[in-house]
């Protein structure tokens, strides 16, 4: 391992020390597997790119069985007619 030194906030440090008492841990096994976590999920996380081509692939495809709603111009009156259904 390597030896490093950290400046936390008091916040941080509280919350991390909780954390630590809770599952039995030491502080700095704590904020290691705090680091593992969010290192982990950067890793298996798309780009925000990939996420935008994404959502930019789907743009348009699906339609209205019942044609266009307008919903873009008129959501006003769309909410005003679900609301007052419920």
């Amino acid at each position: 391992m390597v030896r490093t030194q950290i400046q936390l906030t008091e916040v941080q440090h509280r919350e991390l020390t909780r954390y630590s008492r809770r599952l039995g841990i030491s502080l700095s096994e704590a904020i290691r597997r705090c680091v593992n976590t969010q290192l982990e999920h950067d890793r298996t996380s798309p780009a925000r790119e990939d996420r935008v081509r994404a959502a930019l692939a789907v743009c348009g495809k699906y339609r209205d069985i019942h044609g266009e709603a307008r919903v873009a111009l008129e959501h006003d009156r769309f909410l005003e007619d679900a609301y007052s259904r419920s």
